[in-house]
């Protein structure tokens, strides 16, 4: 999964195939799927439901997003307030064109596709995110892969936002992205 290849092992031949993949995956705030007025599981189960998610895989997901129903009266009218598909691919596209330029010498095509040593060296973050990811490492108990992967994620947000350098804020969001969701599955 994060090294991009496949090892195939038959008697006593290896084989290794390319493999680059997202992994994509969803599941519901507790056992029972219904809806948080109708939901009658308690602190106990949710916990158990949680906990059915390891670790070392949770360590290894960059975003967690809470996705809430979406009324249909809202799915039927359109909202003038909410970025159109067009503006958001011009700023994705802007954003890929920094991180290919960026990382033009170094061999990945993007931020996720950067090893540990790599992000560490081009993810430049300002001295007040660089002491908000001490201390969100600490108190959430970061394991090293998992504060490369915000420094990643960090880094995407500023490219998006145009950024040359990420900041605190982008620290924080990626943080959030990283910790919200499981916060409240475990509750």
């Amino acid at each position: 999964l994060e090294d991009g290849t496949v090892h195939v092992m038959r008697r006593q031949r290896a084989i290794s195939f390319p493999a680059r993949a997202m992994l994509v995956a969803a599941c519901n705030p507790c056992p029972c799927a219904k809806p948080a007025d109708r939901c009658t599981c308690g602190p106990v189960e949710r916990g158990r439901y949680a906990r059915r998610l390891s670790g070392p895989l949770l360590d290894r997901i960059d975003l967690v997003c809470q996705v809430d129903p979406v009324p249909l009266v809202e799915l039927a009218g359109q909202d003038p307030g909410r970025s159109r598909s067009a503006d958001v691919r011009n700023r994705v596209i802007a954003a890929r064109e920094r991180q290919r330029r960026r990382l033009a010498d170094a061999g990945p095509t993007c931020n996720g596709h950067m090893d540990a040593r790599l992000t560490r060296r081009l993810v430049q973050v300002d001295d007040a995110g660089r002491a908000r990811l001490i201390s969100a490492s600490g108190r959430l108990l970061l394991s090293g892969r998992g504060h490369d992967r915000v420094l990643r994620v960090a880094r995407t947000i500023a490219d998006l936002a145009g950024r040359e350098r990420a900041v605190a804020g982008d620290v924080d969001e990626a943080l959030g992205y990283r910790v919200s969701g499981w916060d409240e599955l475990a509750a």
